[in-house]
């Protein structure tokens, strides 16, 4: 696979290209799902083809095949070149494209059990399992579950000499209970409403032991029924660990990638409030703030070896103690802010270019835990598991819907209610974080579907969370 990516970057660099790079790839995939108790969809992908890019001056032009004969892949790379040449006629200056070590090398994903040496007969059965255990409470009408696998095997080559393999197994799923009622449906997902993935294998599902919490789930949806709606007010909101790390994907996460910043990117309610003449100055939040980019976390989904550019996978300061001093980037728009390359750039599949895409961006743990959190909240409300967001172009104004939450009144949980929101504007709320539990609560959230760019490309991004509260939020706004 080297020798056919190294055809198709050879024909781009012969047809003019400064440079050009290219990666061949193996993709499978594989998803189950059942509805009550029945195997409602198995669907096994498999995906092999070499995509390449070829720079002119400032100007990319990308093409792919699944065409691996020396003739198809040399076409491919010159029609990368022609589009960069077509690009070009548009003239900008030329790119001073980001220098990265040039390294031969391979990276595997840890993982114990690849998930698709599991048999289907045991992913099936434990997903019948989970349904009928949630079926058994009355009143659930829906009980969904799904597991997902990814193994993807790339091979990246580029004109400065890069030659690197990677193996990359990932897994995941989720499953939830609904409940419907007169005028209204309830839900409740487990572990998160998105369906959690980890790089590694079949492991990362087996520890979080999907049937003991079925009951419990479907139990929670049943009752949010009769639950009292929340009022609105303003109040301390505490958010459990994976609503705080949606949080962050879409109030940091999307913010702080530069190609929006530059306005090189604005797709799916896409540029940014952030300036780049305010970074190192501009407060994001409060002190208990600190985000990092950081692509090296042993399972978490964000994690690789090199990027889809072949720069090393790495820990990049992005909020400390509350002020943004760090952005998402590749090689070409980090020597265009004159900063220095991220190494944050991958593609969806061979057939897609590379672009930036978050890694690990997580929120550094405090001190404490959820318990302490809540003992600490003398009038509050927590709210679980996310159900609804909305959120402006520039990341700023948004509105969260949660699954579940419940009053606090003198340092405990109270009553049930339903249908919890919240909204804020970004950088206020951030603020307002004063309280974040510590490492023994912290989780590293996988969101597996995370869209961007047109054609849309779907990311594996990473969140690492643990419980936190903030002051003075507004909640149980209705629309």
């Amino acid at each position: 696979m080297f020798d056919r990516a190294e055809v198709a970057v050879q024909a781009a660099v012969d047809s003019g290209a400064s440079y050009s790079d290219a990666r061949a790839m193996i993709t499978r995939s594989e998803t189950i799902r059942v509805q009550n108790q029945k195997l409602d969809t198995l669907d096994v992908n498999e995906s092999v083809g070499v995509g390449v890019r070829a720079l002119i001056g400032s100007s990319w032009g990308f093409a792919s095949t699944g065409n691996l004969s020396n003739a198809g892949l040399a076409a491919c790379g010159r029609e990368a070149t022609s589009i960069a040449k077509a690009s070009a006629i548009v003239a900008g200056p030329t790119l001073d494209f980001g220098s990265v070590p040039v390294v031969e090398a391979s990276w595997e994903t840890p993982h114990l059990e690849n998930p698709f040496d599991v048999s289907t007969t045991e992913k099936v059965d434990m997903l019948v399992d989970v349904t009928r255990t949630m079926q058994s409470v009355a009143g659930i009408d829906i009980a969904n579950s799904e597991l997902g696998g990814f193994d993807t095997n790339k091979w990246f080559v580029s004109s400065h000499g890069h030659r690197i393999h990677q193996h990359i197994v990932e897994a995941g799923g989720y499953y939830s209970a609904l409940a419907i009622g007169e005028h209204e449906s309830q839900i409740r997902s487990y572990p998160q409403s998105f369906g959690h993935y980890e790089t590694g294998g079949y492991e990362a599902i087996r520890k979080w032991n999907y049937p003991e919490h079925a009951l419990r789930i479907a139990e929670e949806a049943v009752a949010l029924l009769t639950a009292p709606i929340m009022e609105e007010r303003e109040t301390s909101l505490v958010l459990e660990s994976s609503q705080v790390a949606l949080q962050i994907h879409e109030s940091v996460g999307h913010a702080i990638e530069l190609d929006r910043i530059l306005g090189w990117e604005a797709a799916f309610a896409g540029t940014s409030h952030l300036q780049l003449d305010k970074l190192g100055t501009h407060r994001y939040g409060s002190e208990l703030m600190n985000i990092t980019a950081d692509a090296t976390i042993p399972g978490a989904l964000g994690s690789f070896g090199y990027d889809d550019e072949g720069s090393p996978a790495q820990c990049v300061d992005i909020v400390k103690d509350g002020i943004w001093v760090g952005v998402l980037s590749g090689r070409d728009s980090a020597a265009v802010a004159g900063l220095p390359s991220g190494g944050m750039v991958r593609g969806d599949g061979y057939s897609r270019i590379p672009m930036v895409r978050m890694t690990n961006v997580g929120l550094l743990p405090g001190e404490g835990t959820l318990d302490d959190i809540i003992a600490d909240t003398d009038d509050g409300v927590y709210m679980g598991t996310n159900r609804s967001w909305s959120i402006d172009d520039k990341r700023l104004n948004f509105q969260f819907g949660c699954e579940i939450g419940y009053e606090v009144k003198n340092g405990s949980l109270g009553r049930m209610v339903k249908n919890p929101t919240y909204t804020g504007i970004t950088p206020h709320f951030w603020g307002s974080l004063d309280r974040l539990a510590g490492e023994s609560e912290w989780t590293h959230w996988g969101i597996p579907n995370c869209g961007k760019g047109q054609p849309v490309q779907v990311g594996h991004t990473g969140h690492s969370a643990s419980p936190a509260r903030f002051t003075n939020v507004r909640v149980g706004v209705k629309g």
